[in-house]
């Protein structure tokens, strides 16, 4: 047993339950927030390096042993997705002080906010199928909350239709956990792969395979299940934006990731093969989207579709190589998705607009905002040494090594339509005449760019460490690669 696995889990459901007391006190919740925040982030760094140091950490809860009771499982990529939306957690959470607005933060904001937090955590954490399930639910919760806390006609009418969404996704969940169970008997994940081993390649494991590729497609936002996201992501704050354009379709991605590569592996040539082609298109389908844009909100939730296919597609070619991509470029995609939707959440602050036809020359008075942006805008690019970089590469050389030319193509070209995409944001927003905004002089800049600048510095750091981090994240991709690492880990063989 280790009980350092539920720290992640545990801090902040009981930072969230202790805030719900203090619901009028503003101050008293920003200090128990940070606090909280701040050991959610030491307890996920300490669990990092402890599986890195000593292996895959589990922690069979009530002492049932796996498979039979409900598994914790922490392995390397679990505990660096942790370790990152903690850190996204936190620096949202700076970013909420100064922004998020009295109102909202009287009306339970911070409880939700770290109920959210951990439900990803739980969703990254968990080895059991149906505990996917909750923890999928109390983040979906939490974030039907935080989408209509301010009550605006925008949130309550995608509210509405998220709700509609995830609803109808949660049910097919629940399906495809039962047909899965019905046929193999166990929902502990390392069980399910051995059984699935030994029953071979059925069609209706195919069938059940395509259905979790559905209900997580929904979650991910990939080709032609993406249509809510463009709306629901467009109508909160902007450190709710971050929240959600950084972590929830980043647990989709996580969940397609981790099924099809530790037990939907019996008729790889057909679900794998699916899962390429609809990776390809949704690529193509967020470049057009993000190019299409003259709205900044819309130009970066686009390129989180852009940045769901291409993780996927380095899965869908199911090599060694392609998995240290896509790791690599998940982490770098959370990172600096939140970084972007900070910053251009001081744009629109800033300018009281989304619309960059009627914004210009914000680099004379912020050119601490500007520069920020333009590092940023470069590493969601993947611009050499940036974090983009290596990701990419190594996908696009796997692709080529699997004889896929085409998806590879695809990929390299998006790389520069969507440098096109957020350099538009720069040239129109930052360059160009001066303007004169009503809202400037009230809007704390300085404190408001203290966040995305530390995530940009982290993305920068993390593309030149790259070599340094390239055994943890190939830690990560190989436990993907080869499930019976997972497996022995959790059912102690």
């Amino acid at each position: 047993m280790n009980s350092l696995i539920t720290l992640p889990l545990l801090i902040p459901l009981f930072t969230a339950i202790i805030l719900v007391f203090f619901n009028k006190n503003v101050a008293v919740q920003r200090w128990i927030s940070t606090i909280g925040s701040l050991l959610t982030v030491s307890a996920a760094v300490w669990l990092s390096a402890t599986v890195y140091t000593q292996g895959i950490q589990t922690m069979d809860l009530s002492n049932w042993q796996a498979p039979f009771g409900i598994t914790l499982v922490s392995d390397m990529l679990s505990s660096i997705l942790v370790v990152t939306t903690s850190l996204i957690g936190f620096v949202c959470l700076l970013y909420s002080f100064r922004s998020i607005g009295v109102e909202r933060e009287k009306h339970y904001y911070y409880p939700v906010f770290f109920f959210l937090i951990l439900g990803v955590n739980g969703a990254f954490t968990t080895g059991d199928i149906f505990n996917m399930f909750v923890f999928f639910e109390v983040m979906l919760m939490a974030s039907y909350v935080l989408l209509v806390l301010g009550g605006t006609k925008i949130q309550l009418r995608e509210t509405i239709k998220y709700l509609l969404v995830n609803v109808i996704s949660s049910g097919l969940f629940v399906i495809a956990v039962a047909y899965l169970y019905s046929v193999v008997g166990t929902l502990n994940m390392a069980h399910i792969s051995v059984r699935l081993n030994e029953l071979g390649q059925s069609g209706i494991v195919t069938v059940i395979a395509v259905l979790f590729l559905i209900v997580f497609g929904i979650k991910g936002a990939i080709f032609p299940l993406y249509f809510w996201l463009p709306g629901a992501y467009y109508a909160p704050p902007a450190p709710i934006m971050a929240l959600f354009g950084a972590l929830l379709t980043k647990v989709g991605v996580y969940s397609i990731t981790r099924t099809y590569t530790l037990f939907f592996t019996q008729d790889i040539g057909y679900t794998h093969g699916l899962l390429e082609i609809l990776s390809i298109i949704t690529i193509i389908i967020g470049v057009i989207g993000a190019i299409a844009y003259f709205d900044v909100k819309k130009i970066i939730i686009y390129n989180i579709i852009v940045a769901v296919g291409v993780i996927l597609f380095g899965v869908a070619t199911f090599t060694t190589e392609s998995l240290t991509g896509s790791v690599f470029y998940l982490i770098h995609d959370m990172i600096i998705k939140a970084a972007l939707f900070l910053l251009i959440g001081i744009m629109i602050k800033i300018t009281g607009t989304s619309n960059l036809r009627e914004m210009g020359g914000l680099i004379n008075r912020y050119p601490g905002l500007a520069w920020t942006y333009f590092v940023a805008a470069l590493a969601l690019a993947g611009i050499p040494p940036l974090s983009g970089f290596l990701g990419k590469i190594l996908i696009v050389r796997a692709g080529i090594d699997a004889g896929n030319y085409w998806g590879s193509g695809v990929v390299l070209l998006s790389s520069l339509l969507v440098l096109f995409s957020v350099m538009k944001i720069f040239m129109n927003g930052f360059w160009g005449k001066a303007r004169e905004y009503k809202q400037q002089e009230k809007v704390p800049v300085r404190w408001l760019l203290t966040a995305p600048v530390i995530l940009t510095i982290c993305a920068v750091l993390y593309g030149l460490g790259s070599e340094a981090l390239y055994p943890i994240i190939s830690t990560a991709a190989e436990t993907l690669s080869n499930p019976e690492i997972y497996i022995k880990a959790v059912l102690k063989e």
